[in-house]
Formats: C-alpha cells, structure tokens, sequence
C-alpha cells in the first residue's frame, strides 16, 4: 500500500485539467446572444429564438474578408434596416452618442472605426492577460530558475558545506584542515598541474618535485581534474586559498550528487537530503579530512544520477523508455571521466562499479530482447558508445604514467602483509575518528587499540544506521531493491575490512591478485564510501515513506496543512544526521614560504628533508617551480633516499662532490628547522676549502655549489 501510495505521488502533476463544458459555454452564449438581438420580433431581455443562429451565422459570413461583395444579400438587407437609426425602440431615433443620449447606454446603433458592432456583453467578458514588458519577459526565466528544485538543492549544499568545514574559510590564505602535510603536497599538485598546462604540456607527468626522477606526478593521486583551478593565482598563498575552496566545493558537490542519485531513482525531497547529508559528512570522513582525492567524491554519485536519468530509469519505476534522453547519458559519462581523472584511490573501483552496471544492463537486455527489442534506442545507445570510450580513453591515458612508475620503482609495489596494516577491524564500524565534534572524545579508548585509527575508524552515523535499519521495514523502494542494498552494504563492509575477513583470500584479496590496479591500492577502508552511499539510498527510503504518511496525516487536518509537530518530524532525520557530521578538524597555520625559494634557482636540495617536511617544501616550490630533490608521496624513491642519506654530512666534500655529480647547483638550510638535526652545529661551518659559496637570505643559509 505505501509503495502504491508512493507512485501515485511521484507522477507528474503538472498537467492542468479540460475546461468544464459550463466554462466553455460562458464564452460563446454572448456571441449568441448578441447575434440574435438584430431581429426586431425578438423582445427586450427575452432569450433568442432558433432562428437567430442562422442569421448570426450569415452575418459572420458577410463579415469575413473577400465577402463584401454579397451586400445584397436579403438577409444583409433585412440586417441593416433593422439597425437603421430611429427603426428600433431600444436604439432611439439617432444612433449618435452626441445627438441622443440613449445611444450611450447601448451599443446596437453605435459603430466602430471598421463599421462593426460593438458586442454589448463585452463589458463582462475576463480582462486580457498583460502583455509583459522586456524587462519582465527576462525576468520571468531567471526567477523560475531560481526557484527551481535543483537551483534551491545546489545552493543549500554549498550553504551547507561552508558551515559544516567551517572554519575553512575563515583563514583560508593562511590554514589548511587536519594537518599541513598532505594537503601541502594537494596544494602543490593543483598549482603543478595548472601551471604546466599553461606553459608545457608535454612536461605534465615529469613534475619539478622528486628531482632527477622522470614521471615524479604520478607518484601519487593527482587531482588532475582540478587543473582549471590550478591556472588561477600563483604562489603558496594562492595555492593554500585554492585548495580551501576546492575543499569546501567538494563537500557541496558530493551533497548535491548523493541528493540528485536519490531524486532520480524515486525517493522524496526529505529523504534525498538525508541521503545527501549522510554521504557527504559521515563521521568516519572527517578522518580524510587531509586527504583531498578522498574528500573529492561528489562525482561519483552525481555520473550515476544523470546516467540513471539519460536511460528513463529509476528504482521504483523501473525503466521508462518515454524518458530517455541521449543529452543526460552523455553528461554522466562526462562527470565521471572527470571523477576518474582525480584519482585512482576511489576511481578505480568507480570504473569497475561501472563495468559491472554496463554488464548487467547487458545481460538484462539479452534476456528481455523479445519483450524489449531496443531498449535504448539508437542515440542513447552510440551516447553509451562514445561516453564509455571517453571514459575508459581517459582511464588508461592516466594509467600509462603509473604503469611506467611501477617498473621503475619496484619497492612502490603493495603486497597482502601491506594491506593488513591499513585492514580494519569490525569494531572500526562502530568507532568515530577524533575530528568528530559529537563521538570524538567519546570514543578515545575504542581508537587507542585500533593499530591505525585513521584508516579504520570508519563509523557512517549512528542516525544513518537506524534509517537504513528502518528502511529495510518500511520504505518506498520495492522488497527486492531493499534487499538487494542491504547485500550492497554487507559486500562493500566485507571489502572495506581487507584481510581482517578471514585473511581476505576470498574477498578483497581475490580483487588484488586478479583485478588490474587494484593491487596499487592499500587502504581497504575507504570502501567504506559505497556502504555510506547504499545507507544513504536505505535511509532515503525510510524517511520517504515516512514523508508521504506524514502527508496524509495532514491531508485529515482542518485546515488540511501539517503543524508544526508533523514538520520537525519530517525534518529530525536530516537535522540529526547533520549532527553527528559536525567536526572539531584543527586547521594549522601554514609554515611560512623562505624568502630563498623566490630566488634560488635548481635544480636544488633543501635540508631538513623528509617525508613531512618535503611536503610543505613542494608547496613553498609554487612560486617559480624550480627543480628541486624534495618531494613526497606514497612512497620514497631509492634515490631520495640515497640523497638524503649524503646530504646528513652536508657541507663537506664527500656531500658536495656527491649532489654536484648528480646536477644539483644550490642547498637551502632552513634554520628554524634545524634543532635536533647534523645541520645545527654544520651550518655555519667553513666552507672555503670546499669551492662553494654561502649567503644568508632571511632566515635561511643558501650554498651555492657551482
């Protein structure tokens, strides 16, 4: 009974109803009337007889052009002396307005400027709709737009989003959320990009970072669909503001896209908030928070929305070929071409989430062929064609790089004994990561005996576990779909725990020996993006069905209008979920940009190095790119370790021989980094027996070794 309910809801309502016949004859019997009123025979205020149709027919006919030749006519004749001044009691004997009085109370004897007769009933004929002047008819679409569903869903996620990261923005030159580390290197990777794509092309993949290794961008994820941003500004300020707002447009986008996925497959406003709020601020990714290429998943959810709405389907009406549209597929495979181009770490199993859609379709449609010989019709099926070549196109476009990586740098290869350091517990579930405003302190002793807590706290909310729950009892969305999402979120759970599900031999480790790339990736727990996303859909269904019985409940209302008790009820799951999304993400200053970095030429070395602290160096790096030995990522190169390792005795001979050998012109000791370090004592150490030169430049020492 709901899901009927349901449907009859969803249906389009647009539709306006025919005009009564009582509506219709309003505007036809003053015609008649009027007509009718030329015979003389016919009193004052009386009904016509069945003779006046005729003559008011012949008189429309006389009036029509090309017929002023039948003048003669008797009728016509008969017609004019009727309407002869002075002939008629109710005219009087002139028709003038000016000579009689009379004449202004009706309009039988009165003329127009074409020598036609005024209809006496016009006077209560509806007014004529206004013409709208220029200024409104181009107001008029703005303001629709406005209003329109998708306008209010986009803007109330990017509200949404600056509130929920706030206080992103509120330093946004100077700060960056979580830690300076990782999203010191994401900064860098977004201004790279942009700036090479600006200047050289061809140099894309071998980056200014990780100095002399080749390919050093594909070190790591690349944000490389974020390269538009990355043309505007330069420097570390302007990559630091760049990378805030992108941060904070990526919550908006994922909210928005999880609303739409749910829209298009049949679940309420209510419900497709809920969905949106729960996928883009569960707790377990605030964790992420440092990690942008996470955080970046809006697409994901958005590319299946407008896939679902180019091919007419939905989840509770199934397919609909009257609703199929060739322009949506080829958007879909457009956003997610893009998704990919982000990243691989949540890309990768995104194209593979595809291919198994695109070999369900297939089969589907195989089975079905007689009963549905096209399902999808001649243009959607070349916009499946082209998008899916577009998308696999840019997917091995971007995997040539890392494929190259990974001959040459065999010791970035994961194995399993990798994958169970990062592999989750099932308590991981259950457990909220520290930079959870509501369950972060909560859950301290939980997280003090996972062996990496910020992997594995992967708790999605409290609130979204009980929707879904409720979901899979009363709901919108057909018996089968909810069952069929429930074994979407236990299957996505068993993947996310790695080889903590019986060694994962026959789960994620299947997927890691025999599914290419997959054994590049080493966090199982970000799986969890899909469970979070198929809670969202169980959720959305829930809180649906309870908007639609809500509905009915107030339709029993006199007036006929929920209070405001029915409201907050229908409103409590989103704002609840909203909750438990709150964060307590610290947002550290930014280390200060060296003067030496806007001068020094490389290629270049600059000491303290070491995986963190490279990181900060890169960003630093964005106001002239030079070429430098810095650089880090998901792995360290054996070079860069090697050139770490000689630079420990640096100045001395054996340290500058070894970095003049391999190119390097000019080493940078950043002093307020040096405590504890061989450089604390060595830095002001002679260095005129050794054929290179020292200069102080704000706080840093440059040793110019050429």
């Amino acid at each position: 009974m709901t899901t009927e309910r349901a449907d009859a809801v969803d249906e389009d309502t647009t539709g306006g109803e025919p005009l009564v016949d009582g509506a219709a004859r309003t505007s036809a019997e003053p015609a008649r009337v009027s007509a009718g009123s030329t015979k003389d025979d016919t009193p004052k205020g009386a009904a016509p007889k069945d003779g006046t149709t005729k003559d008011a027919a012949k008189v429309a006919d006389e009036d029509a052009p090309g017929s002023g030749d039948t003048a003669k006519d008797a009728g016509s004749e008969k017609a004019d002396k009727n309407t002869a001044p002075g002939k008629d009691g109710d005219t009087g004997k002139d028709s003038d307005p000016g000579k009689n009085g009379d004449g202004a109370k009706d309009g039988d004897g009165a003329k127009d400027g074409d020598g036609a007769k005024p209809d006496r009933w016009e006077a209560f004929a509806p007014a004529p709709d206004p013409v709208p002047g220029r200024l409104r008819r181009v107001l008029r679409p703005i303001g629709r737009f406005l209003v329109h569903e998708w306008t209010l869903a986009a803007l109330a996620s990017l509200a949404l989003a600056v509130a929920l990261t706030w206080p992103t923005l509120r330093y946004p030159l100077y700060t960056l959320p979580q830690d300076y580390w990782d999203p010191s290197l994401q900064a860098w990777q977004m201004a790279w990009s942009g700036h090479i794509l600006l200047t050289d092309p061809a140099q894309l993949w071998q980056s200014n970072a990780f100095f002399p290794e080749p390919w050093s961008f594909a070190f790591s994820d690349t944000l490389l669909g974020y390269a538009p941003a990355g043309m505007i500004g330069t420097g570390p300020e302007a990559a630091v503001l760049r990378y805030n707002i992108m941060f904070v447009l990526a919550h908006a986008l994922a909210t928005f896209g999880a609303y739409a996925l749910a829209r298009q497959l049949g679940a309420g406003r209510a419900g497709a908030a809920v969905a949106g709020a729960g996928f883009a601020y569960a707790p377990w990714l605030l964790a992420q928070a440092g990690h942008l290429h996470i955080v970046s998943n809006g697409g994901i959810p958005l590319a299946l929305a407008m896939l679902a709405r180019g091919h007419g389907w939905s989840l509770r009406h199934g397919y609909r070929p009257e609703r199929r549209h060739a322009g949506w597929a080829y958007a879909g495979w457009v956003v997610a071409a893009w998704q990919l181009s982000l990243g691989f770490g949540i890309g990768l199993p995104f194209a593979y989430a595809l291919a198994g859609v695109t070999l369900v379709a297939a089969v589907t449609w195989f089975v079905r062929r007689r009963s549905t010989p096209r399902p999808f019709g001649v243009r959607l099926l070349v916009a499946d064609v082209v998008g899916a070549l577009l998308f696999a196109g840019v997917g091995a476009l971007l995997a040539i790089p890392y494929f190259k990586v990974a001959e040459l740098h065999p010791n970035a290869t994961r194995t399993l004994d990798d994958l169970g350091v990062f592999s989750p517990p099932f308590s991981g579930f259950f457990t909220a990561p520290a930079e959870s405003r509501v369950w972060g302190s909560l859950h301290e002793g939980a997280r003090s005996v996972l062996p990496w807590h910020p992997e594995m706290t992967l708790l999605p909310g409290f609130v979204l576990y009980a929707l879904a729950a409720g979901g899979l009892f009363f709901s919108v969305w057909r018996l089968r779909h909810r069952l069929l999402l429930l074994a979407g979120v236990v299957v996505t759970m068993v993947l996310a725990m790695g080889t903590r599900f019986f060694g994962g031999t026959f789960t994620y480790g299947l997927l890691f020996e025999y599914l290419p790339g997959w054994n590049g990736l080493r966090t199982p727990g970000r799986m969890m993006l899909w469970t979070t996303l198929l809670l969202g859909l169980l959720a959305a269904g829930a809180v649906s069905a309870f908007a639609l019985r809500v509905r009915d409940w107030a339709a029993e209302r006199v007036p006929p209008w929920p209070g405001p008790w029915l409201r907050l009820a229908v409103v409590l799951p989103f704002l609840l979920v909203i909750a438990e999304g709150l964060n307590n993400t610290p947002h550290p200053v930014v280390p200060t940009q060296p003067a030496a970095m806007r001068s020094v030429d490389g290629p270049m070395l600059v000491l303290p190095s070491s995986q963190n602290l490279d990181q900060p160096v890169m960003l630093w790096s964005t106001s002239r790119f030079q070429d430098m030995v810095n650089g880090g990522s998901g792995f360290t190169p054996a070079r860069q370790t090697e050139i770490r390792q000689a630079a420990e005795s640096f100045p001395d001979q054996a340290s500058v021989t070894y970095l003049r050998n391999l190119g390097i012109r000019n080493v940078v000791v950043v002093r307020n980094q040096t405590a504890g370090t061989p450089w604390a004592t060595t830095i002001d150490a002679p260095v005129d027996a050794l054929g290179i030169t020292r200069e102080e430049i704000e706080g840093a020492v440059v040793f110019r070794l050429s």
